[in-house]
């Protein structure tokens, strides 16, 4: 039974990274290269050296992903090289395909619209990978042997491997495409991020109220949440009370809300959006022991 489900997820892990590398080398057919955007990563050297030699986007990048492969595998080990492989030669591939079935088609020539369009496509694409557990490699890789041999943040290593992918690249664009490309990495940070969340963030309650037998009650047996309940004292008559602590999807919050008031309309509540959350009835089955 193990086995199977280790085959399911391998399956959708795949079918996830085929689909990422697709979805960016579409993007980059259609928005990224007709907007003469500057990006960064690995896909910003072969855009520079694109634009410097003719010399196919498809062809840099495999290049690029592959010298950065060997690189890690000295540097990083094996484990890295898994993640990485399949995006490392699919990305390429995806690219060629896009370019050879297009060919010199056009979907819009609206600067703003390839600039929207190429940040969102990016940024889902990327981060649909990463959700899997895998790397997209390329400029990727030279951060994370920093952080290992040198101790420099990741963050602070892609941030300034792509500011300088992207100065590299200024002298070769007009002043208004480097704008809009500045406006491109930010749309495509925004939904990586967005795309990385998508379907953990869940709603985290606090309650304060007399009746907190009751509410209780109602959340286990109504909306088959756990429930936690903290020892508390009031911060002005120092009366005794009990805060109760769940953690609901989002569609669950109206219902909560509803329960909770006509049970105690006084009661007092705090709500918070989490990021993720981990365990039973969410990371975990409910049935499971």
């Amino acid at each position: 039974m193990e086995d199977k489900l280790h085959m399911n997820w391998s399956a959708r892990s795949i079918g996830a990274i085929l689909l990422g590398n697709v979805l960016y080398a579409l993007t980059l057919k259609l928005f990224l290269l007709p907007a003469n955007l500057a990006s960064g990563g690995a896909t910003g050297v072969a855009l520079a050296i694109y634009h410097l030699t003719g010399l196919s986007v498809s062809g840099v990048l495999l290049a690029v992903n592959v010298g950065m492969l060997i690189l890690g595998f000295f540097l990083l080990g094996k484990s890295f090289v898994v993640t990485t492989l399949m995006s490392t030669f699919l990305m390429p591939a995806a690219v060629e395909a896009a370019d050879r079935i297009f060919g010199d088609f056009v979907l819009t020539e609206d600067l703003l619209l390839c600039t929207l369009f190429a940040g969102l496509g990016v940024g889902v694409s990327l981060g649909i990978v990463i959700r899997t557990g895998a790397s997209t490699g390329g400029m990727d890789i030279p951060p994370l042997i920093l952080f290992k041999y040198f101790r420099v943040p990741v963050s602070v290593g892609l941030y300034a491997f792509d500011v300088t992918i992207l100065l590299v690249q200024a002298p070769l664009h007009q002043a208004e495409n480097i704008l809009y490309s500045i406006l491109f990495v930010m749309v495509s940070s925004i939904a990586l991020d967005k795309t990385l969340m998508l379907g953990t963030t869940q709603t985290e309650v606090k309650i304060i109220s007399n009746q907190s037998g009751a509410i209780r009650e109602a959340i286990l047996k109504q909306l088959d949440r756990g429930v936690t309940l903290l020892e508390a004292e009031s911060g002005y008559l120092h009366d005794r009370t009990q805060v109760i602590f769940s953690v609901i999807s989002n569609r669950e919050l109206f219902k909560l809300e509803k329960i909770v008031h006509g049970i105690d309309p006084n009661s007092f509540m705090v709500i918070t959006r989490v990021s993720e959350v981990k365990g039973r009835g969410f990371s975990i089955d409910k049935q499971a022991l």
